[in-house]
């Protein structure tokens, strides 16, 4: 009878399948975990309660979400394709390729962008966009959904390979940590001075990948 505990998981599935609610799937699944192993409906309440309070960080990243949506729909994006229409050789290319070193920046000075949801679709892509639409007029579907990967890629190649410069960064606390443990000799200071290289390799094939897709997009003009 230890597998009744389980039954959770059987509930999370048999809700992802019927497409239920995610939140009431997850809460219901904990609920009838709680009952089947012993715990008390007030206890399963205390623990709730406090597991919220506890991550509530997570509470304010989704809070972040629908302000982002209505800053957009008022006028976040309309205000960064003004932008880019002020800047006569400003070319898309030009553009991610600035943003690829101000993200590679901002991991070396560990500045949390959080950008793909945050920074690049409500501000990044539009202004991308709008840049190629300056240039060439009329642009094809396929060529804004390209800007929209070109956007993306840019964001993660900055961040992916420029995080570990930062020598207080969770991940090269975590390696220095590991080597050490394993008798290798490594301080912190050296992994963010090995990383430096590889991320100003990143930002100069990312300028050169700009320069190449930029010649890709066709236009009316």
């Amino acid at each position: 009878m230890e597998y009744i505990k389980l039954i959770g998981i059987l509930i999370i599935v048999i809700g992802f399948i019927l497409k239920l609610n995610i939140i009431f799937t997850v809460v219901l699944s904990g609920f009838v975990t709680a009952l089947v192993s012993g715990m008390s409906i007030s206890d399963f309440l205390t623990t709730l309660g406090e597991s919220f309070v506890s991550q509530r960080i997570v509470t304010l990243f989704i809070i972040t979400l629908p302000v982002i949506g209505l800053s957009e729909e008022h006028g976040l994006k309309n205000v960064a394709e003004g932008i880019v229409k002020k800047r006569e050789n400003l070319s898309t290319g030009a553009l991610m390729s600035v943003y690829l070193a101000f993200r590679e920046l901002a991991g070396f000075l560990s500045m949390r962008i959080y950008g793909l949801v945050q920074f690049v679709r409500p501000i990044i892509f539009p202004m991308a966009e709008a840049a190629a639409r300056k240039k060439h007029g009329d642009i094809s579907e396929g060529d804004v959904e390209k800007i929209k990967a070109r956007a993306s890629a840019m964001e993660n190649f900055g961040n992916f390979f420029a995080q570990n410069t930062f020598v207080g960064a969770s991940g090269v606390l975590l390696m220095a940590g590991t080597l050490n443990e394993l008798g290798l000799e490594v301080t912190n200071i050296e992994i963010a001075q090995y990383s430096i290289p590889i991320a100003l390799i990143t930002l100069v094939i990312g300028i050169v990948k700009n320069i190449i897709d930029d010649k890709k997009i066709k236009g009316d003009k």
